[in-house]
């Protein structure tokens, strides 16, 4: 058995597990966010159970409309809030931040656990060794009640990142560079697995903006190798060499859309995104305001950022960062999921055009279905925000002298 496998197969009391073989098994921890948990709560009642599995291993965050953005978003979060109430479950809902990184901060699930998420890019716990898989409101509610699942084992298939990243080249570029290059459903209903000396040498930042990503290539389940073990036999092996991956951006309106930057510079952009699950961490924080350090966001570019948590939104009023980007001229919003969800915080209008550092770029997610998003890292959106249209890493500031990690 693979890793993945053995994870499965030890939640499922088995010595062994097969590809195809359907089984039961226990989950360690049960997400869901003010969006979806609302109807899995609903569902829930429906049941008629009178307890939650464990209080400890469900966890509810108020993050997609936060503050909130209409009167029945007022009310998701109040069921969540009463909810918790009822049955003591962990809940986070004053601007804590993305659920994603805040699962992550308070240590709820370790390496080897089986995490059910009602929310597509529970994926993200990939990159810390566990196995993370996204359900619908429904079955969340059998989760919370029951604490297990019921799954069929998938084939897995591996991908060999290899070499070293030239320089201006992040983590954000190699997510979707395997994705342009496999496409939106390579790997759909399938486990993948991400290793090579360039994943080993990732931060955790790096590896949690690959893992969260991996569903938009079709996975089932998400893993970045740990370096700790073996892998085990899978399905396929694909290799790519790290040198070959230069700046590129998902462009309208696909995540597999994938051109090099340099095919799409000069487009002209009236709004630049930071944050999210994707790339809200103080690694994307720090790289993007030392590019504006003492320069001014384009005339007609509105920038916002959104940290994906209040620690980290902390740390960037500790160290300056909050300060450079204001005096740069962005708007600096609470921790969330800010526009990325389309709810509010910066929407879009039919023509408007934007770059951002989000995982989905599909007509309607950011505004008007009509509107034009482009998906870079971090570097790319705090260069193009400065010049105004979209732009190559280096240009504004020199890579040379870049204060980041790559």
């Amino acid at each position: 058995m693979n890793v993945i496998e053995k994870i499965i197969a030890k939640h499922a009391g088995k010595d062994t597990v097969t590809v195809g073989e359907e089984l039961t098994v226990s989950v360690d921890l049960a997400i869901g966010h003010d969006v979806t948990a609302p109807m899995a709560i609903e569902q829930f009642y429906k049941i008629g159970v009178s307890k939650v599995y464990d209080p400890k291993k469900i966890a509810l965050v108020s993050d997609h409309n936060v503050p909130c953005s209409s009167v029945n978003s007022r009310l998701q979060h109040k069921a969540l809030e009463d909810f918790s109430d009822a049955f003591g479950v962990h809940y986070f809902g004053r601007s804590e931040g993305v659920i994603h990184q805040i699962i992550k901060e308070e240590g709820l699930y370790k390496k080897g656990d089986i995490i059910v998420g009602a929310d597509s890019h529970t994926c993200t716990a990939g990159a810390l060794g566990a196995v993370a898989i996204p359900v619908g409101s429904t079955e969340m509610a059998a989760v919370m009640a029951l604490g297990s699942i019921d799954i069929e084992v998938p084939s897995t298939e591996l991908i060999h990142i290899v070499g070293t990243l030239n320089k201006g080249v992040y983590a954000k570029d190699v997510i979707l560079h395997v994705i342009g290059k496999f496409g939106t459903n390579g790997f759909t209903d399938k486990a993948v697995i991400f290793t090579g000396n360039c994943i080993h040498e990732m931060t955790q930042d790096d590896k949690m903006t690959l893992s969260n990503m991996m569903i938009e290539m079709g996975a089932m389940i998400g893993y970045i190798d740990q370096g700790d073990e073996p892998i085990g036999p899978v399905a396929v092996e694909h290799i790519i060499q790290a040198e070959a991956i230069v700046p590129c951006a998902a462009c309208p309106s696909s995540p597999g859309n994938v051109k090099p930057i340099e095919e799409i510079e000069e487009v002209k952009i009236n709004q630049a995104v930071l944050g999210s699950c994707t790339n809200g961490r103080y690694s994307d924080m720090k790289i993007a305001a030392e590019v504006l350090r003492d320069k001014k966001i384009a005339k007609n570019v509105t920038m916002i950022v959104f940290p994906a948590s209040k620690s980290i939104a902390e740390r960037m009023d500790d160290e300056g960062l909050t300060k450079i980007f204001r005096n740069a001229g962005a708007i600096v919003t609470n921790p969330g999921c800010g526009p990325c969800f389309g709810a509010h915080q910066g929407l879009l209008s039919k023509d408007d055009v934007a770059v951002s550092s989000t995982n989905r770029n599909f007509p309607g997610r950011m505004g008007h279905k009509e509107a034009s998003i482009y998906l870079a890292s971090p570097r790319v959106v705090a260069e193009s925000a400065v010049l105004g249209y979209i732009t190559r890493p280096g240009t504004v500031m020199p890579l040379e002298v870049e204060d980041g990690e790559n």
